[in-house]
Parts: structure tokens; C-alpha cells; sequence
């Protein structure tokens, strides 16, 4: 399962951005989690200093945009094509 952080205090980018990715997993038909990091001391942890920021399996894949669903699309497909499906098998 993918974790999906957006990071950000919850502007109205921050907002746009969870929608996308809620909008994208859901027509992807992904199993994963979707978090908000909203304070900004566990974002900064993270080495972000632009919001909003996406992260994916810890990993910080965007900095200061909203990526559209096409964008967010691809970007979770990536991911999920190297994640061992559920009972970490490898098909």
C-alpha cells in the first residue's frame, strides 16, 4: 500500500492538491493511504521549504506546485509498479 503525504498548512493550494491525489488514487482504483502534514516543523523535517509538497513513501516528489490528476496519475502508477502487492509477494 502507498503512503501519500501532502504537506502543507492547508491553504487553498494544499486543499487543490489533496483533492488531486484523492481524485487520482480513486480512479487508479490504489490501495493507499493519504495523510496531511500540516505542521510546519514536520515539514521541514522533511527538507521541504515550499508548500505544497507531495510525498510518496517518504520520498519528496513535488515542491510548490499543484500537479493536475494526469500528472499525479503517472506519478502513482510509477510508484505502484515497484511496490510489492498486498502479502509481499512479487508476481
Amino acid at each position: 500500500m502507498l503512503k501519500i503525504e501532502v504537506l502543507g498548512t492547508g491553504c487553498a493550494k494544499c486543499r487543490k492538491l489533496t483533492e488531486n491525489v484523492e481524485r487520482a488514487a480513486r480512479e487508479l482504483g490504489l490501495s493507499c493511504q493519504i495523510e496531511k502534514v500540516t505542521q510546519i516543523s514536520a515539514i521541514v523535517e522533511r527538507g521541504v521549504m515550499m508548500t505544497p509538497a507531495l510525498s510518496i513513501d517518504g520520498r519528496v516528489e513535488s515542491v510548490g506546485s499543484v500537479l493536475d490528476v494526469a500528472a499525479l496519475k503517472r506519478l502513482l502508477e510509477r510508484h505502484a509498479g515497484s511496490t510489492p502487492p498486498a502479502g509481499g509477494r512479487q508476481p
